[in-house]
């Protein structure tokens, strides 16, 4: 291997929340493989996106930038591949690099992928049946199942690498995005199963200062029949209709991610019977987190926690003691310099993250941040409708600042609300139901964490809405 830099093997799937796996504790289900990176490497319990949306997410993950840096701040943002990201890189540096599945930012010249020996990616976000992948050659249909293809592509090409070279391969799978289409031979996993519903799916938002009321992603009203598959069953009220809706999606999310965890078993399989696995890094994450019922909620976009949240795992036997946990906080913008840290190439000053690599390796346990900045731009789509805003999420605190009009897409109409904080002890409030802003008990929290806000702008470059004073 050349100069022992170890091999990466990264594999993002799409809105795959924590709190569906079971390493994490997941009372839904049950994830064997997931589990084995978990145990044997490392469970970061505090990891979170900058922004949680699907492109926004994945330039800040391949450039280590935010996302007014790397100009994606909405789903329709033009991403300009040419700008420097971790893949690129590390080809410079003699890395082999593959990228099998998900881009989702943007197609033709100036947007396709660039720092990759092999490319084929999804149109947009793609098809779970018989789906057209894109690569520098041309298009190819391929028949089968997607989640199943893109491991065959990455598992061939695994087998194919210069074993005298270190390689780097971004597994980027579609599932368990929207609309849930599960493979063949997991339609009839949870069958006749009933799933308890979140503690919160009930959430009355009574606290909130009107951006929950106004976003439009609750189950029993905003879903799609196409989400559903199936006809509401007559005479149910609205609390019944609500209670269906949410069986009948939870059951096609799980069961799309039973796929993402068989992948993952498959590519660990390989790694092992190959006798790369000491040499190898792998890596789990989803590019964010998801609301499964949670507040009443699918989709994600908040900064609230199951949205905010990503998994990550992470094994490395050469530097990750296995079974272990992180709570540090950490962020979806270190990962670039992470990758970057382990291959030894030297991260541009453009990068904002931080390298995790002395933290998992435990050669220093000083935690990499004391808060994480998040922005949320994309104000009042027509479809999800969540407010723009920003915040910081601190080891026990949240603060968000909703100013709404930052970036209104044309022709929506989009009127501008209120600005407006909303504040978070999650200490004592871990289900975010209490907004304690205007709680006088609160006044010297509220100053300190407004501070830290101002802070984590100032360090990243980004400003202040004008609205906030």
């Amino acid at each position: 291997m050349l100069e022992n830099r170890p091999n990466i093997v990264f594999i993002m799937s799409d809105d795959h929340a924590a709190h569906a796996i079971s390493a994490y504790g997941s009372a839904l289900n049950h994830t064997p493989q997931l589990d084995r990176v978990a145990e044997e490497g490392m469970r970061f319990d505090n990891c979170f996106c900058t922004n949680a949306i699907c492109a926004p997410s994945r330039a800040v993950i391949l450039t280590g930038t935010h996302n007014h840096v790397n100009g994606v701040m909405a789903m329709a943002s033009p991403f300009d591949s040419a700008q420097p990201t971790f893949p690129a890189l590390m080809r410079d540096a003699g890395y082999q690099t593959a990228l099998f599945g998900k881009w989702h930012l943007g197609e033709g010249s100036g947007h396709d992928p660039q720092g990759f020996d092999e490319w084929r990616v999804l149109y947009g976000q793609g098809q779970y049946y018989d789906p057209v992948l894109r690569t520098p050659r041309g298009d190819e249909q391929h028949d089968g199942y997607v989640t199943d293809i893109l491991t065959d592509l990455s598992v061939d090409w695994l087998g194919s690498v210069d074993r005298d070279r270190p390689f780097c391969l971004l597994l980027h799978h579609k599932a368990p995005h929207r609309s849930w289409l599960p493979a063949e031979r997991h339609r009839d996993l949870y069958q006749g199963e009933v799933f308890v519903e979140p503690a919160t799916f009930r959430d009355d938002y009574a606290t909130r200062c009107g951006a929950a009321q106004a976003a439009r992603m609750r189950v029993g009203e905003h879903l799609k029949p196409r989400d559903l598959k199936e006809d509401v069953p007559p005479g149910l009220d609205d609390a019944g209709r609500r209670s269906w809706e949410y069986q009948r999606f939870i059951t096609d999310y799980l069961r799309c991610v039973a796929a993402i965890d068989e992948s993952v078993g498959r590519v660990l399989d390989h790694l092992d019977q190959a006798g790369l696995a000491d040499d190898t890094i792998v890596v789990y994450t989803s590019d964010q987190g998801f609301f499964l019922g949670d507040h009443g909620w699918f989709d994600k976009r908040f900064i609230y926690e199951h949205s905010l949240r990503m998994p990550l795992l992470i094994r490395y036997p050469r530097e990750i003691r296995p079974g272990s946990v992180c709570q540090d906080l950490v962020a979806n913008v270190d990962f670039a310099q992470t990758f970057l840290d382990w291959a030894g190439v030297d991260a541009p000053a453009r990068m904002q993250g931080v390298s995790l690599r002395p933290l998992v390796s435990g050669r220093d346990s000083n935690p990499p941040r004391d808060a994480v900045y998040y922005r949320y731009w994309q104000h009042d789509d027509p479809t999800h409708g969540v407010w723009a805003h920003y915040g910081v999420r601190t080891d026990r605190y949240k603060l968000v600042y909703f100013y709404n009009d930052g970036m209104a897409l044309p022709g929506t109409g989009t009127s501008s609300p209120a600005p407006c904080w909303e504040l978070y002890d999650l200490a004592d409030d871990p289900d975010e139901l209490a907004n304690v802003w205007n709680d006088p008990s609160y006044r010297q929290v509220r100053d300190e964490l407004t501070a830290v806000l101002a802070r984590e702008q100032a360090a990243v470059g980004d400003t202040p809405h004008r609205s906030q004073g």
